[in-house]
């Protein structure tokens, strides 16, 4: 191949990126990047992470605490879908005693849902 000038192209995997743009109401960045809680549940974080496995993908979504990094809860899933994220927030936030809690995510599709902000 080399001796007739030809070389191989790579294809890169695509990387899974929940922001597909304004799909509906993006929430005020109240964190300002100020991430240290005082207090438990007082600046919460959240994503979906993609994971590629020889079985297939996989994507977890964790509730983070800022105040001591501890993962509250977390779901896995085959499909990066809104339900995956409902799941894990009633799971992570059960009760309605949690007004004071400040949930920031990346603003991916799941985050801007309408579902998402009834939750909240």
């Amino acid at each position: 191949m080399k001796s007739m000038g030809l070389t191989a192209r790579i294809r890169r995997k695509r990387k899974y990126a929940s922001y597909k743009g304004e799909v509906g109401k993006k929430a005020d960045n109240l964190i300002q990047r100020q991430f240290e809680g005082s207090k438990p549940y007082e600046k919460c974080y959240t994503d979906v992470t993609e994971f590629a496995l020889p079985e297939g993908k996989l994507y977890l979504s964790p509730v983070l605490d800022g105040y001591n990094s501890e993962i509250i809860d977390f779901t896995l899933s085959r499909s990066p879908d809104l339900k995956q994220v409902q799941t894990m927030l009633e799971r992570a936030f059960p009760a309605a005693s949690y007004s004071e809690t400040i949930l920031h995510s990346d603003q991916g599709w799941q985050y801007q849902h309408k579902s998402y902000h009834q939750f909240l």
